[in-house]
């Protein structure tokens, strides 16, 4: 996707105050701003749908990276069957999941993937769209791409709700992004921080405090 066509958050025009919004009470003191509040990425998600239907060939095969994107996986899919081609019809769907893991903390590490033989097999032939929560550095996605290859999928194609604007990033970009966000680490909207945060609505920068709080304890 063009970079004009998604939405570039910074922190000088979209940090909102946490008492202007609805925050769980377990959270209050673990938060340093709203980023992106829940109505804004529901309207986001609703329109990259409608691209997303716009622009397919054929049935898709939607396939949810676990555990952060399965929010950002349920709307989009739940728009998706309420949007019709430019033909007026709708598209078949089918679902998959991948679990992804590549966090442990702040840091990027090894990626571990589940995807079995089977599995893979079975994208063969098919319009594949991966549905991701945040692309950060690209390395995971990158990989994930690569090995989906090798079972000849017809075509592949990546939404991401968030794309980081980080210095580490291998310039990777997805066919679908909502927003492209500060390099901060954010949580909420089913993005966690060491499991936690998964239960807030808004999407939000962590504290300090809040990476100290939820830090995995040795």
């Amino acid at each position: 996707m063009d970079p004009k066509n998604w939405i570039d958050i910074t922190t000088e025009n979209f940090q909102y105050r946490l008492d202007h919004f609805v925050i769980p009470d377990h959270y209050e003191d673990s938060l340093e701003s709203v980023l992106i509040p829940h109505g804004v990425i529901m309207d986001r998600v609703e329109k990259l749908a409608k691209l997303i239907v716009q622009e397919a060939s054929g049935p898709l095969v939607v396939c949810c990276v676990l555990k952060g994107g399965h929010q950002f996986f349920a709307d989009l899919v739940n728009y998706i069957k309420k949007q019709v081609t430019h033909e007026g019809k709708s598209v078949p769907l089918s679902l998959e999941f991948i679990k992804v893991k590549s966090y442990s903390n702040e840091t990027s590490g090894d990626v571990k993937l589940s995807l079995t033989d089977e599995e893979c097999r079975e994208f063969s032939g098919k319009n594949i769209l991966i549905v991701e929560d945040i692309i950060d550095t690209g390395k995971t996605m990158v990989q994930l791409l690569a090995k989906l290859k090798n079972y000849n999928p017809k075509t592949t194609k990546v939404a991401s709700l968030l794309i980081k604007k980080t210095p580490h990033s291998n310039g990777y970009t997805p066919d679908y992004v909502g927003f492209a966000i500060p390099d901060a680490f954010v949580v909420g909207y089913a993005l966690d921080y060491n499991e936690y945060f998964r239960d807030l609505d808004h999407i939000c920068v962590i504290n300090n405090h809040g990476k100290q709080k939820y830090a995995i304890k040795d």
